[in-house]
């Protein structure tokens, strides 16, 4: 077992390039979900933290007429992202660490999500650099007297709201794409899961980015998200969480009209058919497509179709996996499943459990705490049958290592049941048909397909989803646009007069 530092490093809020300590003086504990002990504490901010934060960001992007930032090259704000990367990479185990005492998630997932995080900073910042060659191209217009380019711009300052469930890495993916762009940025956390990014603020200081172009503040939605997200001097928010708290998000940004992205929740389907000739590679897809991260994962599909040939076998083997899952402190070697984040996150998947029973679904396997544990917010690997479209646990997000599984007759039936929810972030198709592969793809309404696969996520391609998963995309260049406006520039090129008005008669 690795073993826990001696001290949580204890931060304030990283605002104007330095630490600033909340101006209440409150701070919110710390809690390791895996022992259910208080392992340190974080700042708890407040509107007028807000303030500071937004005025900082707004200061740095305005600073020498943007010369230091927002109007300097790619390549100036492409060294910075290399050197946040090259940071990351050195920091590496300590990060991990911190990340799973603060999530409850394998170290083996940290340590991948702290490789991606590396990876996201330094595709931005090739983009950023390459994004100087592309201004100014030329518009093709049909008059020769008009010449006319396009420019982007950064939109200005933005409000940066993230999840608990990745907490560095989707911070990473706002943080990233901004700071290439020339945004400056003011990060909020969730206050369960908000010590790496806190030192995301160290590594800034380390680095020498310039002040105020990223700032951090740790604390509850109320008190801090819900300023950030209604600022006046925020040109944007940009926001990965619940569906109920984006809706909150877009309503505050309605009200100053400004642009908003949203990545919500989800309740994607995989969908397996029966001409697969290796049902075990299916299974573990499917598996890791739910259960890795805790099953705490947006895009998790946690609604298995299969095909009725193949159901049983299916889920016969289903279980057989599950029941290999390594299930322990999430410092243990090997561990695949740790604890969920929170004891209010643990109740509501246990209430989601307890519910989908008394409406007459079948828990076929898990549905209870491991009995090796006896303490921290661990829930078995579950599998739930025998469910009626109607039921709560088919039509909601649980966010948690909770799989429904339902049987499928024809392609159009399961193309109904895929696309019958409020959601449109992900889905899944494994077929060894590619036709079938292709009609899907088409089919299914959701802003990310897998075939033959489930939750490979490259920073190369966009990432988002349609219906209550929200809008805009993240990832890719499509990420870099996120934080861009397009400026129109027009020239009349000619010395005749335009010659619309007639021109006063001499006198």
């Amino acid at each position: 077992m690795a073993a826990a530092p001696r001290d949580v490093p204890r931060r304030g809020l990283f605002i104007g390039g330095g630490w600033r300590e909340p101006s209440l003086g409150r701070r919110l504990p710390v809690v390791n979900p895996a022992t259910e002990t208080t392992i340190g504490d974080v700042p708890a901010a407040t509107a007028e933290d807000v303030e500071l934060a937004v005025a900082a960001a707004r200061e740095a992007f305005r600073r020498d007429g943007g010369r230091h930032w927002s109007c300097a090259s790619g390549a100036v704000r492409a060294k910075f992202l290399r050197a946040i990367a090259a940071k990351i990479k050195e920091k590496k185990s300590d990060l991990a660490l911190l990340e799973t005492l603060d999530s409850g998630k394998p170290l083996d997932e940290a340590n991948a999500d702290m490789d991606d995080v590396a990876a996201c900073f330094e595709y931005y910042a090739d983009l950023a650099e390459a994004f100087d060659g592309k201004q100014r191209l030329p518009i093709s217009l049909p008059m020769e007297n008009f010449k006319s380019y396009a420019l982007k711009e950064p939109i200005g300052v933005v409000g940066l709201i993230t999840p608990w469930n990745y907490p560095l890495l989707m911070a990473t993916w706002k943080v990233a794409p901004a700071l290439a762009a020339g945004c400056t940025a003011v990060l909020k956390p969730s206050e369960l899961a908000s010590l790496t990014c806190l030192e995301l603020g160290a590594i800034c200081i380390e680095i020498g980015l310039p002040p105020g172009v990223l700032n951090i503040i740790t604390g509850l939605g109320p008190e801090a998200g819900a300023p950030l997200a209604s600022h006046p001097h925020v040109d944007k928010v940009a926001f990965t969480g619940s569906t109920e708290t984006g809706k909150r998000v877009m309503t505050a940004a309605a009200q100053m009209v400004k642009p908003v992205s949203l990545e919500l929740g989800g309740k994607s389907p995989l969908i397996v058919f029966d001409d697969i000739d290796n049902i075990d590679n299916a299974v573990e897809w499917a598996m890791f497509g739910i259960f890795a991260n805790g099953g705490q994962v947006c895009s998790a599909t946690s609604r298995i179709l299969v095909h009725e040939k193949i159901a049983k076998q299916f889920l016969d083997r289903l279980v057989a996996w599950a029941k290999h899952i390594k299930i322990s402190d999430p410092l243990e070697e090997g561990c695949r499943l740790g604890s969920v984040v929170s004891e209010g996150q643990y109740e509501k998947i246990k209430k989601f459990i307890s519910t989908a029973r008394n409406e007459g679904a079948t828990i076929l396997y898990g549905g209870a705490r491991p009995q090796h544990l006896r303490r921290g917010f661990f829930i078995e690997p579950t599998i739930i049958t025998d469910v009626s479209t109607s039921m709560q646990i088919w039509r909601e997000e649980v966010f948690g290592p909770v799989v429904c599984v339902k049987e499928f007759s024809t392609e159009s039936e399961a193309v109904e049941l895929a696309n019958d929810t409020h959601y449109g972030l992900a889905g899944g198709v494994i077929s060894n048909d590619p036709e079938i592969c292709e009609r899907l793809t088409k089919a299914i309404q959701a802003g990310i397909i897998w075939i033959n696969c489930s939750q490979p996520c490259f920073v190369q391609a966009p990432w988002g989803g349609n219906k209550r998963s929200g809008f805009g995309r993240e990832l890719g260049e499509w990420g870099l646009d996120n934080y861009m406006t397009v400026k129109q520039v027009t020239k009349y090129c000619s010395d005749e007069p335009w010659g619309w008005y007639q021109p006063p008669s001499k006198l």
